[in-house]
């Protein structure tokens, strides 16, 4: 791994989720879930610069307005609670697909979150900073607590675990799905049994996503279907993304190559530690 410095380029990984249930809808219209996530080794980079101004800015090749960015939303965020002076000025190197279902948006915002209250020495405890996270998104406390989990509630109750780590072929349809129409689909499953994790842990995976999905947006059912002649497919999140496991990177990189030449992807390892966090550790060891 490149030696990180205090400006970076600091990582933002993508999550997979080996499986989604979703077990009932509250009241404040969210749904209850358990899920697994493990991070993959397929990153966006962050670049930090502080300045005196206290302006907080976003460079980078996305064509919406920065202002509607994560990134931007959670450093005001980090300098409102913590009474911050300084700005920083954030340079984003976009490599995982938008609207996939692999967390990027997230990831790029807990990124923020965690490098920032280094930079900023703000102080805050990870709990603390995944209760900042989470006003901006669900998936935000597993990026910052950066540890394989079981989760349940909304996605922010997290239990460690460390699921095998395996090479995965990631395939991306190149159609970007939206999380809050799926959620408020009418055929949604909403009402799997509610399970511990010894019981998930030996039991066949699914996502409970996945048929609406496919059924909506026949690209996804298309590359699940591909997939699935070489091994087991499932959709990750909400999607578009889909993945299928292998033992080794080169039978990964074999299916990979043969991919239709409508789909994108990529070839990754698993790992239960986020790759952010060991460069934090680095950091605190270089210290």
């Amino acid at each position: 791994m490149t030696q990180p410095t205090l400006s970076g380029p600091w990582l933002a990984p993508a999550k997979l989720n080996l499986f989604l249930y979703i077990t009932g809808r509250r009241p404040d219209g969210y749904h209850d879930l358990q899920t697994l996530f493990q991070f993959i080794d397929c990153c966006d980079q962050l670049y930090f610069a502080l300045n005196q101004a206290g302006e907080i800015s976003l460079n980078s090749d996305l064509d919406f307005p920065a202002e509607d960015n994560l990134v931007v939303k959670a450093a005001c965020l980090l300098q409102q609670h913590c009474h911050v002076k300084q700005g920083v000025s954030i340079t984003l190197e976009k490599r995982l697909p938008m609207g996939g279902g692999i967390g990027g948006g997230s990831s790029n915002a807990a990124t923020t979150l965690l490098v920032l209250n280094q930079l900023w020495q703000c102080q805050l405890n990870l709990e603390q900073l995944a209760a900042l996270g989470l006003q901006l998104g669900a998936d935000l406390p597993i990026f910052i607590h950066g540890h394989s989990a079981f989760a349940e509630g909304v996605g922010e109750q997290l239990q460690n675990v460390n699921p095998e780590e395996k090479w995965y072929v990631v395939l991306h349809p190149n159609v970007h799905v939206s999380t809050p129409s799926v959620f408020k689909h009418p055929e949604l499953p909403r009402n799997t049994p509610k399970r511990n994790w010894n019981e998930l842990k030996n039991s066949d995976w699914h996502n409970d996503c996945q048929e609406i999905v496919a059924k909506v947006y026949p690209e996804v059912a298309q590359a699940l279907g591909w997939l699935l002649e070489y091994a087991p497919s499932r959709m990750t999140g909400t999607g578009s993304c889909v993945f299928a496991a292998f033992d080794t990177e080169r039978e990964a990189l074999a299916v990979l190559n043969k991919r239709p030449k409508n789909l994108t992807g990529f070839v990754c390892k698993s790992c239960n530690q986020s790759p952010l966090h060991q460069q934090l550790n680095q950091i605190k060891n270089i210290q």
